[in-house]
């Protein structure tokens, strides 16, 4: 097959809620600028409803013709969802993401946390990556075939079930590890076995026993805790982290606010064959419509989107495209352009602007 060939991408954009109506549109002007940058490679998006305005609209945040639609498509990109001000019975039911994410089996959740030169971070040396199980673990929203595993038998008794399957920590382990081996092959294996020894002990043999296949990744291993006090006292120590799901979520925050913020921290959703953009962040109903949000984090995310989609297609313009990104939103922050996040001046249209400027002359 030749790659090169003439070729129409097709991309679900679901704005969600909060920022995600000024940083999913922006990020949608840096792929089509990045991807318009390659001869014959183009994106045709697809808007799709979800979240508060999709209850208005739809009279639920995840409409069947959403869903029903993201099946037909490439890939897609999510922004920020606020399910905990929806009305009831919404609050209290499976998040917009969470539907996507348990339909299309988005098992493995890639967070990279990087520091960059030109922004201020406490953690100045951190350039790591957190390989998040995505399914089950602790999360009660994600480890049961339906409802939650998080129940009252009286008013007075809280439970959750965690969930942990030799199943999905080996796939989860496999990620990390083949990651690993296109960077610095190192891979640590998080778990809590002086405490949970059956369920992260489960977790850390499945990891060991997928690192026998990898003779040439260096492997360790860190409780939870003792790994959180690591990430601020050493964190160019660690360069591809395997996490279930609770704790990988905790320690990706940690990793992007010592990196810099919160709004650099991309992430990207993926099973086998379907890959879905979204930034570690979440709504910022706070400053929503006030053009300060930081877009950098979708914007890294939709860049690791392409490198993923060229990877599995074998398109080299993707993986340019992705490049293009990153090269034109380092370049824009190394030239003092940023967001108040990050001790800037810029609004998220300035910021957009640059980083669409400097995207098409990489």
């Amino acid at each position: 097959m030749a790659h090169e060939d003439a070729r129409t991408l097709r991309i679900g954009s679901m704005l969600g809620d909060g920022i995600g109506h000024e940083i999913v549109p922006a990020a949608m002007r840096v792929v089509d600028a990045a991807v318009g940058a390659e001869t014959s490679l183009r994106v045709e998006w697809v808007e799709l409803p979800l979240g508060r305005e999709a209850i208005d609209s739809h009279g639920t945040p995840i409409p069947d013709s959403t869903l029903d639609e993201l099946a037909a498509l490439d890939s897609w990109i999510l922004g920020p969802h606020d399910s905990a001000s929806y009305p009831e019975p919404f609050r209290s039911q499976l998040t917009p993401g969470g539907v996507v994410r348990k339909k299309f089996d988005l098992f493995a959740n890639i967070r990279p946390a990087r520091a960059y030169p030109d922004v201020r971070a406490m953690s100045p040396e951190m350039d790591l990556v957190i390989v998040r199980e995505n399914t089950e673990g602790f999360y009660a929203d994600r480890n049961m075939f339906l409802g939650s595993g998080e129940f009252m038998p009286t008013p007075d008794v809280a439970l959750a079930v965690g969930v942990f399957t030799r199943t999905a920590c080996e796939r989860i382990a496999r990620e990390a590890f083949t990651l690993a081996r296109g960077r610095r092959k190192h891979v640590t294996i998080v778990h809590k076995t002086n405490v949970l020894s059956m369920t992260t002990g489960l977790f850390r043999d499945a990891c060991r026993t997928v690192a026998v296949d990898f003779p040439d990744v260096t492997v360790d291993e860190e409780h939870i805790d003792a790994l959180a006090a690591h990430l601020v006292r050493r964190s160019a120590d660690f360069d591809v982290i395997v996490a279930e799901n609770m704790f990988g979520d905790i320690l990706s925050d940690l990793a992007g606010e010592l990196s810099g913020s919160l709004g650099m921290a991309p992430s990207l959703n993926s099973s086998e064959t379907r890959a879905m953009a979204q930034a570690a962040h979440g709504s910022a109903p706070d400053i929503a419509g006030k053009n300060r949000a930081n877009p950098t984090a979708l914007f890294l995310s939709s860049a690791m989107l392409l490198d993923w989609l060229g990877d599995h297609s074998g398109d080299n313009r993707l993986r340019r495209a992705a490049k293009r990104i990153r090269h034109a939103v380092e370049g824009s922050l190394g030239s003092g352009v940023a967001t108040a996040d990050l001790g800037g001046r810029a609004s998220t249209s300035e910021f957009t602007e640059t980083v669409v400027a400097r995207t098409l002359r990489v």
